[in-house]
């Protein structure tokens, strides 16, 4: 008997339709001002969190907040603190296919599958998710530390392939090229003072991983940089910073290009703090001295979507 001729399968049609849900338009498409959906919170982590104690892993969690079934500081991404004593070694494993690690303080080595080399103070590290990272610090090290873990729990899956290999940024090479891209005659015209990190496997997003977007910045003694906003989470990092420098955060801005009504948060070393997706941000430096930041953000991904819709005003 052919397939075509063959009888059909009896299916408890109850069954099947058990999960299905129908809702009118105007009540569900969007989500978060219905309420469903919870917006991300403002949050600051200080450095208090990870400047004395034990070797840990101490992660940024508003999964509470956020609805996330697992630890969580943005829907796709932990943000995390790290000490890691002299002596002590740590063996990350997350279920991930994107980590990357600053190194705040410290020295010591990395190892992941074949891979092993020395970090020193001021490295950036990325490494993909599959095998687990074993840090071992030589004296008393600290990190800032995100992956992309919540979003893989979200989908329910778990990496099958790696998309790079542990890469090492060292901290001599991205402070030589921030200070070219700081001492180009071009630089005040410019809407930043930074340079992105990527990776050869990523031509199209030009980033750190293909879901992570990381940068590394200076923000000059006496400046502003403008209002502007995008479709990916930040997840910001104030490596140094002289009293004086701060963030105002909004969701709209005015006629004149500034934000209404902005939330200001107070930049210290140390210090991480979201932005969430969609809102106006600018960044102030008021004092006579440099401050430099790292924001980690899922804009490798959002960049691959076509989503990432950066703007400034």
């Amino acid at each position: 008997m052919s397939s075509l001729n063959a009888p059909l399968q009896h299916l408890d049609v109850l069954d099947a339709e058990h999960d299905a849900q129908y809702f009118e338009y105007s009540k569900a498409a969007n989500p978060i001002s219905a309420g469903l959906i919870s917006r991300i919170p403002y949050q600051n982590f200080p450095s208090s969190l990870y400047d004395t104690g034990p070797s840990r892993v101490v992660p940024l969690d508003l999964s509470e907040a956020l609805g996330c079934p697992g630890p969580a500081t943005g829907p796709g991404l932990l943000a995390n603190f790290i000490r890691l004593n002299a002596g002590d070694s740590l063996t990350l494993a997350p279920v991930t296919t994107s980590q990357v690690v600053y190194v705040i303080a410290g020295r010591g080595q990395l190892v992941q599958g074949s891979t092993r080399f020395e970090w020193e103070k001021g490295c950036f590290i990325a490494m993909p998710g599959i095998e687990a990272v074993q840090l071992s610090a030589s004296e008393d090290a600290r990190f800032y530390y995100v992956h992309d873990e919540p979003l893989l729990r979200y989908l329910g899956v778990v990496p099958a392939q790696q998309q790079f290999s542990a890469t090492l940024y060292p901290a001599h090479t991205a402070n030589a090229k921030l200070r070219e891209a700081a001492d180009d005659p071009r630089a005040q015209d410019r809407s930043r003072i930074s340079i992105l990190l990527g990776n050869r496997h990523f031509p199209q997003t030009r980033t750190v991983t293909h879901v992570l977007w990381a940068m590394y910045g200076i923000l000059p003694a006496g400046s502003v940089q403008k209002p502007h906003r995008h479709q990916s989470i930040a997840l910001d990092f104030i490596i140094d910073c002289p009293a004086g420098c701060y963030t105002l955060v909004g969701t709209d801005i005015d006629e004149n290009g500034q934000i209404r009504n902005p939330t200001r948060v107070d930049w210290a070393p140390g210090l991480a703090f979201v932005t969430p997706p969609g809102y106006w941000h600018a960044h102030f430096n008021e004092s006579q001295s440099e401050a430099f930041l790292i924001p980690i953000q899922d804009a490798g991904l959002q960049t691959y979507l076509r989503a990432l819709d950066i703007r400034f005003s």
